[in-house]
């Protein structure tokens, strides 16, 4: 059994995966982020963008938990005003993808090996230098995980990852939860 940094045991801890529609106004984010804060939530990762109607974003938000506790983020996000709907993807049914950037050690003696090695996992060089390579890679956590594992022995200089963002595969959409929550859209701040 897991324990927390608290020493608490966790049981039936799971990465859930919500994507969050929000009304695209000024301090949306801050505000969405200040609801897991004040409760204690933990974010594992989070990403925002606005979508195909500049009018609304999308904020993708991992977090790690139980059921319950999953449940009850849920309904507080759904409390809230400018939150227009609130999905729950299982990473099974969803696409999903993020995009991280590692600067590689690479030399005259390694180069080669290194490209190759970014090549097998269709990684796009951003940056080449006389020391190093950067490397751009867009996919799931075990890929990313993968490709670092193999970049280790070469000497990974830095990584910097974006938070996950992920559709629903097939016909569902996000617009199919707004209409089950319609009232929300009329309480506005």
């Amino acid at each position: 059994m897991k324990v927390d940094a608290a020493g608490r045991e966790e049981s039936g801890v799971m990465k859930h995966i919500l994507s969050v529609f929000v009304e695209n106004q000024t301090g949306v984010l801050v505000r969405v982020a200040s609801m897991f804060s004040r409760r204690e939530f933990n974010i594992d990762s989070l990403s925002v963008g606005v979508t195909e109607s500049p009018e609304f974003s999308r904020i993708t938000v991992v977090v790690h938990g139980d059921e319950n506790l999953v449940e009850q983020m849920i309904k507080q996000l759904e409390k809230m005003p400018v939150v227009r709907a609130v999905q729950r993807l299982d990473e099974k049914s969803a696409a999903c993808r993020g995009m991280t950037m590692i600067k590689v050690h690479a030399d005259d003696t390694n180069r080669l090996d290194v490209l190759k090695m970014g090549e097998l996992f269709r990684a796009h060089v951003v940056d080449v230098d006389a020391g190093s390579i950067i490397f751009e890679i867009t996919g799931g956590d075990d890929k990313v995980t993968a490709f670092l594992k193999v970049l280790r022995p070469y000497g990974i200089v830095e990584i910097i990852r974006t938070g996950l963002i992920a559709l629903e595969r097939g016909e569902h959409t996000i617009y199919e939860h707004c209409e089950e929550r319609e009232y929300y859209g009329k309480n506005l701040l």
